[in-house]
């Protein structure tokens, strides 16, 4: 166990030197070196709670307060996080002690015994974050997932759980070789040129004005709020809990320095926006690392010990946005007073009769922005919606997204109720959560991805269904998460439409700009519920992201802008926090899809269809090699039917190719689900989801499509609706769904007990 351990720590049982006896740092002086760190990472913890709830209950909540508190690790992530900190740091500590008593270089980890290694991972709780669990051979394992998806492999159980590294299809490439994000250092060269500044590159290359948008002709505006939906489901990197630097104490919203975990987005001379002093920066935090990762240990084939960081959701295709990627959280979720298997919703408001999502428990003011926006005193505010993600009241037309599907939910437990009144709550549940699972994995890769990758990538790499592969990762690789599947921010139109009955501009609540549409849970309980937003993402074009006209306004000059403050700039975000993991660059990732790597301005004009562009991005980078792949995946003219470039259709298409392959509770795979299920499934569409869970009357048939000709909008009642009948028992028996062997516990879960199903008992 110790051995399979240490090596995914990378840490080496045997050292690269023999060591003499009076250099071995012993136990006592690391357990010194373990309660100074952990009282470090305590106290900092503390201090930036302490201090992010302050801010966030003031009457002001500033940009980068909110975005601290939206990627905050929660429940099991942030004991996650804190484990990879105590061990970071007491590694941190020893290296000082080294350098102290030894006056030259030595790794510390090579002056540490077996068994103080044995002790480091597990005072730290690393150990218990590696842990593998015991799957056992339980029923329910093989029909249902659970929260946190271990044991979908049964070989290989933390394949695709949340709380695991983010894995990497190219080596990383840091500042230090070890952890330090690209460009750390200033005078840093990379291909003998300086990286430029994330917010120079944005002011040079992505801005626009809201007026040179150009509307897609093809695509409507839920195919970008789908996208980032989906996104939702499968990706989540968590900030550093810390806004204080372990090492010096610094407070990253105070300060302009790089100091771990601050990494500030420092402002250009000459910014159009903001103030260029020497001072002057947007606040930007570093993203957690996994345990274990990130400091001058080495591993056993001789490589530094990078640093990785973790996805806080699984890598599956199962709406853990919606049901929660922690069992705690997902049992949170739930209404534990009924016997219908039921989520739980808001017991203060209806959205004209139907059900709104539960309000969050912890009270701060984040969406408090009621009275600022309207200048209304009086108004009353509500407090944030919570979900199975966290970002849920990140815009409204997510949320409304949000709500749908917690409706469907319920719509589909209230049936198979009916239709099955011998099953129990906790089948119900399972049942329509799986059905619910199934219906994303069908909407994906049949209504969403043929729009985003296009005909060639579809064709080769997302086709027909392969079959499960036990020896194929599904996890989400870091360049997916951190660059290629965030292309869709420049399809984001600066106005979200709301409509009514006829497809008009709503006569009561118009349409929202973008930037005020951010953390405002209040326009869907006091402006119109889900109904006008929904129909403007099915009824307006998406934006169409051209090489001219790029990042909209409201995500590159008022991200979380809620009074007239220092707002955020989405695309340098992107490109830091890209350079914060690590990422090579543009140049590597083409070489890595087989595809050509321009060396000269010629050959990348000729990549990009525009030598003008070209010519603006190497005054910049100096190189191809070294352009942010965020960057240079959002500047190809898109492939054939897609609507990205070459580059993010092969990434794209292989994150896809590897979650679907990798996945033994995939909805197509033989057992699963029974040939009558599948088939009715392969009927489900959104458009009818739609249709029964709002008061929408008429809707395109393809949700996805503008109405066209072929595509026209039509009443609801000629969209077929998915029928359950194949998920009719006529009689409980031993083994079936609603059988006592799945869940015999059931009974104590509906008293609010939190016991698991007998299925999971053993996880």
């Amino acid at each position: 166990m110790l051995f399979s351990v240490l090596l995914v720590l990378g840490i080496s049982l045997v050292p690269t030197h023999s060591k003499p006896a009076d250099e071995s740092l012993g136990s006592p002086i690391l357990q010194k070196c373990f309660k100074e760190a952990k009282k470090i990472v305590d106290d900092a913890y503390k201090y930036s709670r302490d201090e992010s709830l302050r801010l966030v209950r003031k009457d002001v909540v500033q940009p980068h307060d909110a975005l601290r508190l939206l990627k905050q690790p929660r429940g099991d992530t942030r004991s996650a996080v804190r484990s990879a900190d105590y061990m970071a740091q007491t590694l941190r500590l020893v290296q000082e002690k080294v350098h102290r008593v030894h006056k030259r270089s030595l790794n510390a980890t090579d002056l540490l015994s077996e068994e103080d290694l044995r002790k480091l991972v597990q005072i730290t709780g690393c150990e218990a974050q590696i842990r593998l669990p015991n799957c056992g051979t339980t029923q329910n394992l093989n029909k249902y997932r659970t929260a946190t998806s271990v044991c979908n492999n049964l070989k290989d159980p933390r394949l695709g759980a949340s709380n695991t590294p983010f894995t990497r299809w190219l080596p990383s490439e840091y500042d230090d070789g070890i952890s330090q994000p690209k460009g750390f250092n200033r005078n840093r060269r990379f291909n003998n040129f300086v990286l430029p500044l994330v917010r120079q590159v944005s002011n040079n290359i992505l801005s626009t004005t809201d007026a040179g948008v150009v509307s897609d002709r093809d695509f409507t505006h839920m195919v970008t709020l789908f996208g980032q939906w989906n996104d939702h489901d499968l990706t989540f990197t968590p900030f550093s809990p810390s806004i204080r630097s372990f090492s010096n104490g610094l407070n990253c919203n105070e300060k302009c320095e790089n100091a771990e975990p601050c990494i500030p987005i420092l402002i250009p001379p000459g910014d159009p926006r903001l103030p260029s002093r020497a001072d002057s920066c947007i606040p930007a935090f570093r993203s957690a690392p996994a345990c274990g990762t990130g400091y001058s240990a080495y591993n056993f084939g001789g490589e530094p010990n990078k640093r990785e960081q973790i996805n806080a959701l699984t890598a599956f295709l199962d709406l853990g946005q919606v049901y929660g990627s922690e069992e705690k959280l997902a049992l949170s979720l739930r209404n534990l007073s009924s016997d219908g298997g039921l989520l739980a919703v808001n017991t203060e408001f209806r959205d004209n009769g139907r059900e709104l999502l539960p309000f969050h428990p912890l009270q701060v003011e984040m969406c408090a922005t009621r009275r600022r926006v309207t200048n209304d005193s009086n108004a009353r505010e509500v407090p944030c919606f919570i979900a199975g993600d966290v970002r849920v009241d990140e815009n409204i037309a997510l949320t409304s997204i949000h709500t749908l599907f917690v409706r469907e939910h319920n719509r589909l437990a209230r049936d198979l109720k009916r239709m099955n009144p011998h099953w129990d709550s906790e089948t119900i549940y399972q049942e329509a959560r799986k059905i619910m699972g199934a219906y994303t994995q069908v909407f994906v890769f049949r209504d969403y991805l043929p729009h985003i990758v296009g005909d060639v990538a579809m064709r080769t790499k997302l086709g027909r269904y392969p079959g499960y592969s036990p020896s194929v990762d599904p996890s989400i690789s870091n360049v997916f998460a951190t660059a290629a599947y965030r292309f869709a921010h420049l399809a984001i139109q600066p106005v979200l439409s709301r409509l009514d009955d006829n497809y008009r501009e709503h006569p009561r609540f118009p349409s929202v700009p973008l930037f005020k549409a951010f953390f405002t849970p209040w326009r869907i309980v006091f402006e119109g519920g889900i109904d006008p937003l929904l129909r403007g993402l099915v009824g307006s074009p998406a934006k169409l992201n051209t090489q001219d006209h790029m990042m909209v306004n409201a995500l590159r000059e008022k991200l979380f802008q809620f009074v007239e403050h220092l707002a955020l700039d989405l695309g340098s975000l992107n490109m830091q926090r890209s350079r914060d993991h690590g990422l090579r660059g543009y140049n590597a990732w083409r070489g890595f899809c087989g595809l050509s790597q321009p060396r000269n301005q010629a050959e990348l004009g000729q990549v990009l269809r525009n030598n003008n562009l070209a010519n603006r991005l190497l005054q910049l980078y100096g190189t191809p090699d070294n352009i942010d792949v965020w960057l240079g995946g959002v500047a190809e003219p898109f492939v054939g039917g897609g609507r990205v470039g070459p580059l993010f259709a092969c990434l794209i298409a292989k994150q896809f190719q590897n979650i679907r392959r990798g996945d033994r509770l995939w909805h197509q795979n033989p057992g699963v689900f029974t040939t009558n299920q599948r088939a009715a499934l392969s009927s489900a569409s959104l458009s009818r989801i739609i249709c029964d869970n709002t008061g929408i009357t008429s809707v395109p048939r393809d949700a996805f499509r503008v109405v066209s000709r072929t595509n026209p909008r039509v009443q609801c009642s000629s969209i077929p609706r998915m029928s359950l009948s194949a998920w009719r028992e006529s009689r409980p028996s031993f083994g079936s769904p609603g059988g006592s062997s799945n869940c015999g516990e059931a009974k104590n879960v509906n008293r609010g007990n939190k016991l698991k199903c007998r299925g999971f008992q053993n996880l």
